[in-house]
This record gives C-alpha cells, structure tokens and sequence, in this order.
C-alpha cells in the first residue's frame, strides 16, 4: 500500500477509536475495519450499503451509474496493466487476493491483449512514419 492509503486507513481508525470510546458497550466490537456506526453499531458494512452510496455519489457527479464498487477493482488493475505492471507479478496478485496466476490471467487476459493490440499499432504508426 502506498503511503497515502495508509494515511487514510490510520485516519479511519482514529475515528472509528473515537466511536467505540463514545459508544462503550453498545458498539459490537470485532475488529472490522468498516463497521456502522448507527444502527447496529460495530457490525460490518454490507456490499449492498456501499453499492447504494456509491450510486447515490454517481447520481451526484453525474457520472455513469452503472459503476460499481467491483468497477474499481478491474479499473485499478486494468490501470495497472496499463503502465507495465505484468499480471504474472505478485503485487498484483496479492492486491485481488488470487492464490493463483491462472486466475489472474484468465479475468485480466483481455488487458494485456488490448495492449499487445495497441502496441502492434503504435508500431505500425512508427513504421510508416520513416
């Protein structure tokens, strides 16, 4: 993780700490890192809730609804692709949490073949350029 994820997720804490400290017994402690803080304080958070803030953000920013938190997974990865990142490299694996490169491989292929095909292009250019 880079620096400012870190700085983000310290920051949770210390909030989420605050919460617990004001809440004592009535916050269900368990350790997880995004919890409710209303109702049913200490319980973790659904997918479904962060789909729900996560479209109602969209709406907001008039950006495509569509979107969702598993959107971010494969543009993160896809981005990473992008700028060399091989998918056969660890970091990569270990961000998705896939135990094995086949997996890997076989969610992100179209990545890397989009690239092959622009960089087949790209030669292309280059080449009628000279």
């Amino acid at each position: 993780m880079d620096e400012d994820v870190i700085k983000a997720l310290i920051l949770h804490k210390e909030n989420q700490e605050k919460i617990i400290r004001q809440l004592g017994d009535a916050y269900n402690n368990q350790d997880f890192i995004f919890a409710k803080t209303e109702w049913r304080p200490g319980y973790p958070i659904v997918i479904k809730t962060a789909q729900l803030k996560m479209a109602r953000l969209l709406a907001l920013a008039n950006l495509n609804l569509e979107l969702t938190p598993h959107s971010l997974r494969h543009t993160h990865t896809s981005l990473l692709a992008e700028v060399g990142v091989a998918l056969e490299q660890e970091q990569i694996m270990d961000r998705l949490g896939h135990s094995d490169v086949q997996i890997t491989k076989h969610v992100y292929l179209h990545v890397t073949k989009e690239m092959n095909k622009e960089a087949s292009q790209k030669f292309l250019q280059l080449m009628r350029s000279l």
